[in-house]
């Protein structure tokens, strides 16, 4: 008769130390000398952070200070106790992600090995234990220095070409940016990162899956269900599926004698749909699976949350232009995704708490973006990232753990990765939010540049070896295990022409994905230029800012809290062939843009207006080419990045702190389901707007042109136009907005419509060419209430709100003279400071 399955968390008394190099195994566990106080699940930076024997590396340069815990070994230790009541016909020990050469000891005895930080390591201990009575055990850990590991493979299979960090990472399975990259600090973490325990099952449900299937007219779903169980199952053993609708209503259940393989569907009529974020609710279905006696006794249970939605990539034609789209579809409607780039919220993986990750992806939804991007240098996220996509309706774009290098292909690291990405498809392939498996960050990119991709002369295909990982490895695991999701080969990528079997250039505007890294990097293009380096979807672009002063004022000491000073450039890591030069290109662009700023706060504000000013560009003209029906010229833009993973000089859109920087807000304005865009200067005039909503919006346009004094110039009556759904429509602007166009005027154009309203500014540009009056900006606190009235007698550009204790529903606002914005603020109104372009320039 089973026996229900029983999970013992193995995650108190443990402690660690450093491996003394003089002593043996045994001797290195035994001894009682050195053991402190671990936090399981937990990383050995984390404990001696906590304990005191090492500084925190996230502030001033510490950072070089900690860089020896790297190259040791650790030692982790406990003793823990099993009950008789405990045992069953298998018992394992489970670690669910060991960080990354690991070996295990039971009882002072060799269990198990493991060099992948990605795979979960389960080891069958059946005979390893009594088989009556409790029993008191030992379990011991060796985590060897990642670094001397890596090194020792790369000196036996070779070194290979890499963009950041130490070059043997390429031949360890461990999370990239752990090594450092060009904005994080280098970290090498070692530990037991994830949960242990130990499982006593005479049964268990091993593997799920659970693929959805929607009719062509949406009112009928079907959920198919494959299950693997562990053990033998008896005949009087049952398997349950019970499928509850989001109200908790039970909607759909199977029930069948328990078998180790075992093939079931339920039917859903008019199924509630789950849609991203702006364009429908995100309904859960709750699945309940269990392995029941014939008594009811339940001996083992799984449940998840499953979205019924259906989702296809679409690459066709585009009107008028050559190449193909790149578009997202979901339940028959075409999105324009934009989203970001995401990489970990933390280098301490376990201080990201539930409600941080639910906090950042609810951060994205409040900007208007539906994609964020799991970059290939980071890790396979928590299961609380993929639970507040699921919720809050953000599509995933899933790279695989593959960036920037030609990574190896021999046999034993192809056997290690086809592990991980089992382990990694078979974990998330449920999940509603997941939109495309990608093979990989950057690395076609890189093959280029060092002649190992292309047919030019002394290119050497052949080192490019982990193509077999991207085009075959990969794709036939994700056919097999989670075949209706895309997967794309990697980021970016541009797909073979017809009768080829070479990608072409990664850069290739006209099919695929594309880093336009030619803003900042590369060409250092005005951002005023990004309409010239847009593509069929744009999935990295980015400008880096400073974060915010209240970030900086805890990693700064106070003596370097200067421009330029030496800290402030260590938290700056952006690098080139020439060195770390973020300092340098962020003073380009600045200098490009503004007036050279005095104080350090000065500086913030500065870098943080040119960042928001080019992500405004940036999202407004990537956006633009979505255009019609048949003519998606581009279906997305993922900004280089959402998240900073410590106090960093970065292209984040929010700080470590979580504060969202002005370009937050100019993002998530132009990221609107109603958008519009104005140019006005000496590259002409143009206007279009973007109605993301699947109806026909009419509303009603006003043009206005002032001079930069806010004198009145030109002031049309509000006049309707009709704006086409999901699509862009041009706009005519008046004619006198193409009178004198070198002449410094400010255009404004404002859409009101029933429910929403959108406006766009053109000031005139550079910024620094111009003496914009003192706007005379005034911040009232409405009496007995959350809201404050912002207001300016002139106009006044780029007006930012800060309170100790407040965020605002709005900022970084572009105010017109007599203009009143109400805005909400969370927290405290008290101590709010305004500042604005115009007293940043110190215009008289």
């Amino acid at each position: 008769m089973p026996r229900p399955l029983i999970q013992q968390p193995l995650h108190d008394g443990w402690r660690f130390r450093a491996a003394d190099p003089r002593l043996g195994d045994t001797e290195q566990f035994t001894t009682t000398d050195g053991w402190q106080t671990a936090s399981v699940p937990g990383t050995v930076y984390q404990d001696l952070i906590a304990s005191g024997a090492i500084p925190d590396p996230l502030v001033g340069r510490q950072e070089a200070e900690v860089q020896w815990v790297a190259e040791r070994d650790w030692c982790y230790r406990l003793d823990f106790d099993l009950g008789a009541d405990a045992l069953r016909d298998r018992m394992a020990l489970v670690f669910d992600g060991l960080d990354t050469f690991a070996r295990v000891w039971l009882d002072g005895q060799p269990l198990a090995e493991s060099d992948n930080m990605f795979v979960p390591l389960r080891v069958d201990i059946t005979d390893r234990l009594p088989h009556a009575g409790p029993s008191r055990h030992t379990l011991w850990i060796r985590f060897d220095s990642a670094l001397r590991r890596g090194r020792d493979l790369e000196a036996h299979h070779g070194a290979r070409p890499l963009w950041n960090g130490d070059s043997s990472r390429l031949h360890v399975r461990k999370a990239p940016y752990h090594y450092g990259w060009d904005w994080g600090p280098t970290l090498l973490t070692c530990g037991p990162w994830k949960a242990v325990h130990l499982e006593a099952a005479d049964l268990r449900i091993a593997e799920l899956a659970s693929p959805v299937t929607l009719s062509g007219d949406w009112t009928h779903a079907r959920v198919d269900l494959h299950t693997r169980l562990g053990g033998d199952p008896s005949n009087n053993v049952a398997l349950e599926h019970a499928l509850f609708d989001p109200a908790g209503t039970l909607v759909a259940t199977h029930h069948s004698r328990a078998t180790a393989q075992h093939t079931a569907s339920l039917s859903v009529d008019t199924p509630q749909l789950w849609w991203p974020a702006g364009h429908g609710a995100q309904p859960l279905y709750i699945l309940h699976t269990r392995l029941l006696r014939a008594d009811g006794t339940v001996i083992a249970a799984q449940q998840r949350s499953l979205g019924l939605r259906r989702l296809r990539l679409v690459q066709a034609p585009v009107a008028g232009e050559a190449g193909r789209s790149f578009v997202f579809e979901v339940n028959g409607r075409e999105l324009f995704c934009g989203g970001a780039n995401w990489i970990p919220d933390d280098n301490l993986l376990n201080r990201i708490t539930p409600a941080r990750y639910r906090e950042r992806v609810q951060q994205a939804v409040d900007a208007n973006l539906v994609m964020l991007r799991v970059w290939g240098g980071g890790i396979y996220e928590d299961e609380a990232f993929y639970d507040a996509c699921d919720a809050l309706g953000v599509l995933v774009w899933q790279d695989f753990v593959f960036a920037c290098g030609l990574y190896p292909a021999h046999p034993a690291f192809v056997a290690s990765v086809e592990a991980e990405a089992r382990a990694a498809i078979t974990r998330l392939r449920h999940r509603a939010s997941l939109a495309i498996w990608c093979g990989n960050n950057e690395d076609y990119t890189l093959a280029e540049t060092v002649g190992a991709l292309g047919s030019a002369p002394g290119s050497d295909p052949t080192r490019f070896e982990a193509r077999v990982l991207y085009e075959q490895v990969l794709p036939t695991l994700c056919h097999a295990l989670d075949p209706g999701r895309p997967y794309w080969p990697g980021s970016p990528y541009t797909p073979p022409a017809s009768g080829t079997g070479q990608p072409r250039l990664s850069q290739d505007a006209t099919a695929g994905d594309r880093h336009s890294w030619e803003v900042w990097h590369q060409l250092m293009l005005p951002y005023q230029r990004y309409a010239e380096v847009g593509a069929r979807f744009v999935s990295e672009f980015g400008m880096q800012s400073h974060p915010s002063m209240a970030v900086l004022d805890k990693a700064i000491p106070a003596e370097e809290r200067f421009p330029g000073s030496r800290t402030l450039q260590w938290h700056n890591k952006a690098s080139s062939p020439v060195g770390m030069d973020g300092h340098r290109r962020l003073a380009v662009y600045r200098a490009d843009t503004l007036r050279h700023p005095d104080t350090l706060a000065a500086e913030v504000y500065a870098t943080q207006f040119v960042q928001a000013e080019a992500m405004r560009h940036a999202y407004e003209a990537f956006r633009r080419r979505w255009q019609t029906p048949g003519a998606r010229a581009c279906g997305g833009a993922l900004v280089w990045q959402l998240n900073d993973c410590w106090p960093v000089t970065s292209w984040a859109i929010i700080d470590s702190d979580g504060r969202p920087k002005p370009a937050w807000y100019t993002i998530r304005r132009a990221m609107a389901p109603l958008a519009c865009a104005v140019r006005r200067g000496d590259a002409g005039v143009s206007a279009w707007a973007v109605n993301g909503t699947d109806a026909v919006l009419t509303v009603q346009a006003r043009w206005q042109l002032l001079a930069i004094d806010g004198a009145p110039i030109d002031d049309t009556t509000p006049a309707d136009v009709s704006l086409a759904a999901n699509a862009v429509t041009p706009l005519t602007p008046p004619p006198a907005w193409f009178a004198d166009q070198a002449r410094p005027l400010i255009a404004r154009l404002t859409l009101t419509g029933a429910t929403q309203a959108a406006q766009a500014h053109a000031w005139p540009e550079p910024f620094r060419w111009h003496r914009f009056p003192d706007p005379q900006v005034q911040v009232v606190a409405e009496p007995g209430s959350d809201f404050v009235q912002v207001s300016a007698s002139r106009p006044a550009k780029g007006v930012w709100l800060e309170a100790p204790d407040g965020r605002f529903e709005d900022n970084f606002l572009d105010l017109l003279p007599g203009e009143v914005r109400r805005l909400r603020v969370s927290g405290s109104v008290h101590g709010i400071l305004a500042s604005c372009l115009n007293t940043w320039q110190d215009a008289p």
